[in-house]
C-alpha cells in the first residue's frame, strides 16, 4: 500500500510540474467572461490545448502573446483528470507582425496553420512538424507568398506526417511517367499519388493531371526549388491545388475553412 501511494504522490506531482515548451498558437476562443482556450503545436508536447485564466481581462498577463501565428515560450501544467492544460505564462518571441499586415499573408497562414493542426493527432510529439510551421510563418514574414512556397509547403508536411503521395510512378502497377509516353495521368485520393490510365479505370474518383502538373508537383516534393522565373500556367495551377488540398482534405476529419479563399489568391 505504501509503494502505491508513493507512486501515486510521484504521478501527481508529474502532473502538477511546470513544463515549459516553444510553441506556436494556433488559435483561440473566449470562454466564460475572462478565460481564453488556446490551442498550440509546440516542439516538445505536440499538439496542446490549454485554458488561460483572466486573459480577456488581464492587462498584464498575455499581452500579445495569444495570438494566432504567434512564437512564444508557453510554461503549463497538467492538471490530475483534465483535458485542458493550464497555461501558467506566454512569453512572445515573435508575433511576425508583418505578417498580419497583408490579407493574402494572413490567409495562407491561417491555411498553414490549420493544416498542420489538422494533420496531427493531439499530444503526439512532432518536432519536425513544429519546425517546418515555424520556418513556413517566417517565409511568409519575409518573402511573398506564391504557389511554389505553398505547394513545397504541404508536399514536406504531408511527408513529415506520414502521408507523402506517390508522384514518380503509378501506384499500383509501378508504371514510371516518365519512361511512358502518352498515356492519361490521374492522381487518386484513396491510393495516395499517381495511377496509370490503366489503373484509374477502376478509380471514377481520380483527378486527371497533366505531365506539366506532374513535374512541377515532384520538382516541388524534392529538396531543389523550381527557378522563379519558371511560369506556371493557370490550368497548370489549378490541377496541383485541386490534386493537393483535395488530398490534405481526405486525410482530415473536418471541412479545410482557409482552403476556399486561399484558392482565389494562389499564384505561381
Amino acid at each position: 500500500m505504501i509503494c502505491y501511494l508513493i507512486r501515486c504522490d510521484a504521478a501527481l506531482a508529474r502532473m502538477r510540474a511546470n513544463h515549459a515548451t516553444a510553441a506556436i498558437v494556433l488559435r483561440n476562443r473566449p470562454y466564460g467572461e475572462s478565460d481564453k482556450i488556446v490551442s498550440f503545436l509546440t516542439d516538445k508536447f505536440g499538439k496542446l490545448t490549454g485554458i488561460a485564466k483572466g486573459a480577456l481581462r488581464s492587462r498584464r498577463r498575455f499581452v500579445n502573446s495569444l495570438e494566432p501565428f504567434s512564437l512564444i515560450n508557453l510554461r503549463f501544467q497538467d492538471p490530475p483528470h483534465a483535458n485542458l492544460a493550464f497555461i501558467i505564462a506566454a512569453d512572445l518571441v515573435n508575433g511576425y507582425r508583418h505578417l498580419q499586415t497583408s490579407l493574402e499573408r494572413i490567409a495562407y497562414a491561417s491555411y498553414l496553420v490549420e493544416i498542420s493542426e489538422a494533420l496531427l493527432p493531439e499530444r503526439e510529439e512532432n518536432q519536425a512538424v513544429f519546425d517546418h510551421l515555424k520556418a513556413g510563418l517566417k517565409y511568409l514574414e519575409e518573402s511573398q507568398p506564391s504557389l511554389r512556397f505553398l505547394t513545397s509547403f504541404e508536399l514536406k508536411l504531408l511527408r513529415l506526417v506520414g502521408y507523402q503521395p506517390v508522384l514518380g510512378a503509378c501506384k499500383k502497377c509501378r508504371l514510371d511517367h516518365l519512361r511512358s509516353s502518352g498515356i492519361q495521368w490521374t492522381f487518386s485520393l484513396s491510393d495516395g499519388g499517381l495511377l496509370c490510365q490503366t489503373c484509374a479505370r477502376v478509380n471514377q474518383g481520380a483527378i486527371p493531371l497533366s505531365t506539366a502538373a506532374i513535374e512541377v508537383m515532384i520538382a516541388l516534393q524534392g529538396e531543389n526549388p523550381l527557378p522563379a522565373q519558371f511560369y506556371l500556367p493557370a490550368a497548370v495551377v489549378r490541377e496541383i491545388r485541386s490534386a493537393i488540398v483535395g488530398f490534405v482534405q481526405y486525410h482530415v476529419d473536418r471541412e479545410i475553412k482557409s482552403a476556399p479563399f486561399l484558392s482565389t489568391l494562389s499564384s505561381g
